[in-house]
């Protein structure tokens, strides 16, 4: 739980809402929170190997979010929860080579490419049903009263998604808090934060300096 025990891996964002701003912050809260909520894989309905969604900070399995629960303060924490199920392929090819001994000691021959494909499918079924999802959960800090969000994930693909996830679920625009966009929230011109001469050890004029401003942190 990367919030509560001070880790410092994260990225950070700014709020914007995309319409008015709601008159009833818990109830917007919740209302968001519980519309992109986390439902597990039901290993028996569907094929899917992920699932995703907004869970409680101190309770992965609780989608209630109960005001106590998510609000501390200003500031509004929750769990991204991400479960996985895949099938190692050499527990698979295994398990295939094992009815494959089987089938020629029954049959007298070596099973055709189509009945081996045909088990496979079967087989990579039986398997998926013991599988036990791996889960990581992502924490999520959001102080409600300056609008800045820090995510906890170190996967560009992760935060992309929770990005994602946030701006459906709360109808907000999140932006990056990169260097160019703090400096633009300021006021501070672009000139000045082009390398200066002291910095890089030469004599050179600003207009020799070009611009390398990298944007691809920006949500």
């Amino acid at each position: 739980m990367p919030v509560l025990s001070g880790a410092v891996t994260f990225s950070r964002f700014r709020s914007e809402p995309a319409g008015d701003a709601p008159s009833d912050t818990k109830r917007w809260l919740a209302k968001g929170l519980k519309s992109g909520a986390f439902e597990p894989i039901d290993l028996k309905k569907t094929e899917d190997e992920r699932a995703v969604g907004f869970v409680e900070l101190e309770n992965q399995d609780s989608t209630n979010f109960a005001t106590g629960s998510v609000l501390y303060g200003e500031y509004a924490l929750f769990g991204f929860r991400v479960d996985t199920v895949k099938i190692p392929a050499a527990v698979l090819k295994a398990e295939l080579g094992k009815w494959a001994t089987a089938f020629e000691k029954q049959n007298g021959r070596a099973p055709t490419r189509g009945e081996k494909a045909e088990n496979r499918a079967s087989i990579r079924h039986m398997l998926r049903q013991r599988a036990v999802p791996v889960t990581k959960v992502h924490d999520v800090s959001w102080n409600l009263k300056t609008n800045q969000v820090q995510l906890w994930a170190a996967s560009r693909k992760v935060v992309d998604e929770i990005l994602l996830a946030m701006e459906t679920a709360f109808e907000v625009k999140l932006q990056a808090l990169v260097p160019a966009t703090l400096a633009a929230s300021a006021g501070i011109a672009d000139d000045a934060l082009l390398p200066t001469p002291e910095l890089i050890g030469m004599e050179i004029s600003k207009g020799e300096i070009p611009s390398s401003e990298v944007t691809h942190g920006e949500a």
